[in-house]
């Protein structure tokens, strides 16, 4: 009966008040700005690529800005990418995968402007880095002390990732042969000793991981797609008619109607790029860059890579191979796809998972802990080490389903104050997002 209810608030939040909301900022947001997330995209890839050439600054205060940017992206790019987006085309069909392009588009200014906010707000902390994120430029829009906290506390919350933990946890154990105690210990180890580095050692794990994953993945994906390449005309064209046409029977389900496919390719598109959730703006806060814009404008190479690439690639490839119609659960859709053209799948699917779901449980548990101290700088690291250390320990053992409406319910409620937030302070946002110095002296000193 509780799980029912919380689901039912879960599918209300998300469906009538959480993506009207990221529509319609990310819609004002692109026309204030003449939507620079496409206008300057080429100065953001520049700016990415400037940070790879710049010499490290060891004596700077905060953590090197590709640190916050892997450390964030580890925390985006996860196992929703191969599994839960399957589920949009599963209930919305092809269509679906057109609004999740949309949603990234706009989407990737609200991430913007919580990551610009985050740092225009930051203040120093005693470990020689920063302290920033919704909970402290929330102060500026509400009087009341109240809601940052609470902003706080369910980003505590949201910061143990106990969903991903119990999948990667039930994944070793049942395709390696790992006793089930032993995979939750040494996971559980692993999180806590990523976590407690902060987000220097976190954001260094992930700079290891997502380019292997990436890597391997989207290179498989794009070799089943070349094989495939008679039916991608076929595919594109069914992913833009049925965006704005009702359609019948998907995946064994009763139907879909034009609101399911928009729903779902937006709900799914906000949940994969983590959008207004406000975990971006605690990492990338920590940053040592100085001008907001420049760190910011990562979120919009951040939402490329996992959308425009890494989902893109995973709804293709079951789109192309047909499997999407198949009666399956979906976290199988991309494995039974790929299978067709690789071997040891059981064996390959475990390890993109584990490699996803570590990543995101580091980001989020990092943040978890920043907020805690936030909320109580004596006592926050000890009880919120506690809550994670117990509650990834249960869920790994016991069906997760709860926990998942209830980060869910904790996510729509931190996208609604998160945006309300951004909405207050639009007239404080800059736009201003210019070329790399780093990537224009390089390409002055080529000619």
């Amino acid at each position: 009966m509780i799980i029912e209810i919380l689901n039912f608030f879960d599918e209300a939040l998300w469906t009538y008040i959480g993506m009207p909301i990221i529509m319609a900022l990310g819609l004002y947001l692109s026309f204030k700005s003449g939507f620079v997330q496409i206008r300057r995209f080429p100065s953001v890839v520049k700016t990415f690529l400037g940070f790879l050439l710049a010499p490290k600054d060891g004596d700077a205060r905060g953590v090197q800005p590709l640190q916050a940017f892997f450390a964030c992206v580890g925390g985006c790019v996860g196992i929703g990418n191969i599994v839960s987006i399957c589920t949009a085309v599963q209930v919305g069909g092809p269509g679906a995968l057109f609004w999740i392009w949309v949603t990234a588009t706009l989407g990737m200014l609200v991430k913007y402007s919580e990551i610009y906010l985050g740092m225009k707000y930051r203040v120093k902390s005693e470990d020689e880095g920063y302290a920033g994120g919704p909970q402290y430029f929330l102060k500026k829009v509400f009087k009341t002390p109240f809601v940052p906290m609470l902003s706080a506390v369910l980003l505590c919350i949201y910061g143990v990732e106990v969903y991903q933990f119990s999948v990667i946890t039930h994944s070793v154990s049942y395709n390696f042969g790992v006793n089930h105690f032993v995979a939750t210990f040494t996971l559980l180890v692993m999180v806590l000793f990523a976590g407690w580095g902060g987000v220097k050692r976190v954001g260094n794990i992930s700079a290891v991981i997502i380019p292997v994953f990436v890597t391997l993945y989207v290179g498989m994906g794009l070799y089943a797609l070349c094989l495939n390449y008679d039916q991608l005309g076929v595919m594109l064209g069914e992913v833009f008619r049925l965006a704005f046409t009702p359609a019948g029977a998907f995946g064994g389900f009763v139907g879909s109607t034009l609101m399911v496919t928009i729903s779902q390719g937006v709900k799914r598109g906000c949940y994969t790029g983590d959008v207004g959730v406000g975990y971006a703006s605690v990492i990338h806060s920590e940053s040592s860059v100085i001008r907001p814009e420049k760190q910011a404008s990562l979120a919009i190479f951040d939402m490329f890579l996992d959308t425009f690439i890494i989902c893109t690639t995973s709804i293709t490839l079951i789109l192309s191979t047909g499997v999407w119609s198949q009666p399956m659960d979906a976290s199988l859709l991309v494995q039974t796809a790929l299978a067709e053209y690789f071997p040891y799948m059981n064996f390959f699917m475990p390890f993109f998972l584990f490699l996803l779901g570590y990543s995101t449980i580091n980001a989020y548990f990092v943040v978890g802990l920043k907020c805690a101290r936030y909320i109580s700088p004596r006592f926050g690291t000890t009880i919120f080490n506690l809550y994670a250390i117990i509650s990834l320990t249960l869920f790994s053992f016991v069906d997760s389903t709860h926990a998942q409406s209830l980060m869910a319910i904790a996510g729509g409620l931190l996208l609604v104050i998160n945006c309300y937030g951004i909405y207050k302070l639009r007239a404080e946002l800059s736009f201003d997002i210019q070329e790399d110095s780093v990537v224009a002296s390089c390409a002055q000193c080529c000619k």
